[in-house]
């Protein structure tokens, strides 16, 4: 676990803030540079060294100018016009930062529009460039019809994950670690096989490792591309648990606090108790917070989790988040409300496509562990499609491939620093003399070679 992360909350010195905030991040790094050298408290000195990383990551993910971003969406939708982007910033449809006193965008914004507004998406004008949602949703929705008539589903997956350092990042003499994540054997996972590598392994994590990978080490010389090929099968049982059926007695485990992001602050205990009211029955309540988040929470794809100090209470508070964070928020608020819930976490693996994701399982006596996934649940209430709406309470799509049982896990051998991702672990890591690279220094994906029901 990265235990030096809780240090996330210790407060930052207001003039590091107001650094922060104003995007001057040179300026910033100096005056962490400049507090580090005096005798502070040992607390404050580690949140200061997380923030001289952390903010490295940030303005990369901002590129766009206000008037570059209004060029894009005039390029993109039909009829854009400046009022509309006046209204989509008052309603923070946009995720934006300053950099040196000037407003960026995000660079998934217009993504994120097409993703999560049907207006807009239907002004398309290249709609080619963007994922089809209709087909998904009528995948979905096939696969959903089948597993509700025939109680279980089967799917088999065989996938190939690939890992590629370019020359820009790396240099001849350096020596090079890699990480590939592979399926943790648990849960809905059979049959896992690993077909091959490319080059030879050093260490393969144990089958239920909670954030499992297959770790390479080369020097940069002899190999920049590493790759695994695995095989498993996925098996799916429906479920439809009822509240009077529920256990008088329930478990306490994953029930406790995980800081910095799974705490039970003031704020969370409040927006709990609103959401829960008088209720006693776990699942009742369980629903009642999966309502919540599905009918308030905005999907929105933000900046790198390790940007964002507390990421339940950023969610909670700014209504908006991507899969993860809405699966972190369903987590407290479950585990407040003394509902074990879990992480579960890797790819979301269809012939359509593939891509990360994250969602979350909650247990409920007698019926184990159910599922709930927040932000295909939204996406269906926001496209009024109640079955959809409903199926993604205690139940999951048979096209998920989970890399990932727990949140801000370490890896079985050390990824070098502080990780590109400290708490997921989708794509993989790639370190350099023991330093570890951003997302943007390496190019990772994962291919489906054969996905089919069995």
């Amino acid at each position: 676990m990265y235990s030096d992360l809780k240090y996330l909350e210790v407060p930052l010195p207001e003039d590091v803030q107001k650094l922060k905030w104003y995007g001057d991040f040179t300026a910033l790094d100096e005056c962490i540079a400049h507090k580090l050298q005096k005798d502070i408290p040992h607390a404050l000195r580690k949140r200061l060294e997380l923030e001289r990383e952390i903010v490295r990551r940030i303005p990369q993910q901002y590129p766009y100018s206000k008037e570059k971003a209004l060029e894009l969406l005039k390029d993109t939708f039909k009829d854009f016009t400046e009022s509309e982007f006046r209204r989509l910033w008052l309603e923070n449809a946009v995720e934006w930062i300053y950099r040196d006193g000037v407003v960026y965008l995000h660079k998934l914004f217009i993504d994120n529009l097409v993703k999560t507004r049907p207006d807009f998406a239907s002004r398309c004008i290249h709609p080619e460039n963007f994922d089809d949602s209709a087909a998904n949703f009528a995948l979905l929705n096939t696969a959903i019809d089948e597993i509700k008539k025939e109680g279980r589903l089967t799917y088999y997956f065989r996938i190939k994950s690939t890992l590629k350092v370019p020359s820009s990042s790396v240099a001849a003499s350096d020596a090079l670690c890699v990480h590939i994540p592979v399926p943790v054997e648990y849960a809905q996972v059979k049959n896992y096989k690993l077909l091959g590598t490319s080059p030879k392994p050093d260490y393969i994590a144990a089958s239920d490792y909670p954030q499992r990978t297959v770790c390479f080490t080369s020097p940069a010389s002899e190999c920049k591309k590493f790759s695994v090929e695995y095989e498993f099968e996925n098996h799916i049982e429906y479920r439809e648990p009822a509240a009077e059926k529920v256990s008088d007695a329930q478990p306490t485990f994953y029930t406790e606090e995980q800081a910095p992001h799974i705490r039970f602050t003031p704020y969370i205990k409040t927006l709990a108790s609103e959401i829960i009211g008088e209720e006693t029955n776990p699942l009742v309540k369980a629903r009642k917070i999966y309502d919540y988040i599905t009918t308030h929470v905005m999907y929105s794809f933000v900046r790198s989790y390790i940007t964002i100090d507390a990421i339940s209470e950023y969610v909670a508070s700014g209504l908006k988040g991507d899969c993860g964070i809405q699966a972190l928020l369903f987590i407290t608020l479950c585990r407040y409300a003394g509902i074990p819930a879990r992480w579960q976490a890797g790819l979301y693996a269809t012939p359509l496509r593939v891509g990360n994701h994250d969602w979350a399982q909650f247990y409920i006596a007698p019926y184990g562990w159910l599922f709930a996934d927040c932000s295909f649940g939204g996406s269906a209430y926001r496209h009024k499609d109640m079955n959809r709406w409903n199926y993604y309470f205690g139940n999951i799509d048979p096209y998920r491939i989970p890399l990932a049982s727990d949140f801000q896990h370490e890896f079985a051998l050390s990824a070098g620093n502080l990780r590109n991702d400290p708490y997921d672990n989708q794509t993989g890591e790639a370190a350099v003399n023991g330093k570890n690279l951003f997302g943007d220094e390496f190019d990772a994906k994962a291919e489906a070679v054969a996905i089919q029901k069995r």
